[in-house]
């Protein structure tokens, strides 16, 4: 899609041009303007990513044909993008279309309540309602007793009648037909069975979010996870949902791969306890990251579950060296976090039969955490003839011997 080339766009908008437009309708046996709309509807549903001056297909796209939730997914996403769908009326300010986009979701919620066609003058008085509370909300000055606002202000008071919205709510109600979210007959508006469970889904989601235990959902990545580093794993599954539904999905994932990217080998399990909960959606990100050491078996285990192995036995997809290298940065991670006695049980979860054997091949592995885990190890073991052992190793490592 490069400017400059028989497939490109001209415009730095991703649009089309009238080339490949043309090729692709010859091609599929369509008009160009449909190939120009099912393009614009792939792009916001996430099945084409444009990057820069290029396109390539999207995580949706890719798991299609074999994951029915990225269907769904896709169909929300358009959903969530309707105001994009067809332009905004010229005749109106920027800042009253912001304010009629704001106020669609409560008109959504009264037309999923309704459950059958709603005559459009009863959403335009919602709408104006709707639209007054944010005028309100956003009135921020307060006036003691005895005192008048300024003419400014009392000008723009939101007691005042807003504008006409019926020409914003026709182009509200179009854009989200041509989604599918909802039908339009003489008057009246109806949900589809899809808008539905779509208006359905974003009020769960917000549901979700407000149950967060921890109070993390506007945390970054990082913050979030360290703030459930303390919580059980049922509490944090939850704040892990309540965190996730406050953002997309692509994002989400990324900030959480950058996270355990990072030193603190805490944050990169949790990470990957995080990306459990997202589930399928995340499987090309875990999946990129497969060849990057740190990561590795992380993500050789997360997708060896993600295809249906059972948890107990997912490690034997790790080869000895993985397996090792992963109970090195576990055992960081206790070191750093954890108490001394769960250092000397992670001991039992070693893959090696012998604590000589663990220490070559852990000495062999290379982790750059290994001369703390072994020194945090020594001090920590009851043993006294098992702690010089370890020292000796960490000593060994230390020098390079």
């Amino acid at each position: 899609m490069g400017p400059g080339r028989d497939a490109a766009t001209a415009d730095g908008k991703a649009t089309l041009s009238a080339a490949s437009a043309d090729r692709a309708a010859a091609d599929l046996g369509l008009t160009p303007e449909q190939i120009r709309a099912d393009w614009d509807t792939a792009r916001l549903a996430g099945l084409v990513e444009v990057h820069g001056d290029s396109a390539r297909p999207g995580w949706r796209l890719r798991a299609w044909d074999r994951d029915d939730s990225a269907v769904l997914r896709g169909w929300v996403a358009l959903f969530d993008a309707w105001s994009l769908a067809l332009p905004e009326p010229e005749a109106h300010e920027p800042a009253a279309v912001a304010e009629a986009v704001s106020a669609m979701p409560q008109v959504l919620s009264f037309l999923q309540l309704s459950a059958g066609p709603v005559p459009v003058e009863q959403l335009l008085d919602l709408l104006q309602q709707r639209v007054t509370e944010l005028r309100t909300e956003r009135c921020e000055v307060s006036y003691g007793p005895g005192t008048e606002p300024p003419v400014e202000a009392a000008a723009a008071a939101p007691d005042a009648p807003p504008a006409s919205l019926a020409p914003l709510l026709d182009w509200a109600l179009e854009a989200l037909a041509s989604v599918g979210a909802l039908t339009c007959g003489t008057g009246q508006a109806t949900l589809t069975p899809l808008g539905s469970w779509a208006v359905w889904v974003k009020l769960e989601q917000i549901c979700v979010a407000a149950q967060s235990p921890a109070g993390n959902i506007e945390q970054s990545a990082e913050d979030m996870l360290r703030g459930c580093a303390q919580l059980r794993p049922n509490a944090a599954r939850a704040e892990y949902r309540a965190w996730l539904a406050a953002r997309t999905v692509g994002s989400a994932v990324s900030e959480l791969i950058d996270a355990a990217r990072g030193e603190d080998a805490l944050l990169r399990g949790l990470a990957f306890e995080a990306l459990r909960v997202v589930g399928a959606p995340a499987e090309p990100d875990v999946r990129a990251v497969v060849d990057e050491p740190t990561l590795r078996p992380y993500a050789l285990l997360w997708l060896a579950e993600h295809d249906g192995l059972d948890p107990e036995d997912a490690h034997e997809v790790l080869t000895r060296e993985e397996a090792t290298w992963l109970w090195v940065d576990t055992a960081a991670a206790v070191a750093d976090h954890g108490e001394a006695p769960m250092l000397v049980r992670h001991l039992e979860s070693a893959v090696q039969p012998t604590v000589p054997r663990l220490l070559d091949e852990v000495r062999a592995v290379g982790h750059p955490r290994t001369v703390q885990v072994l020194v945090a190890l020594a001090a920590a073991h009851p043993d006294p003839a098992l702690a010089k052992a370890v020292r000796r190793a960490a000593f060994q490592v230390h020098t390079g011997g």
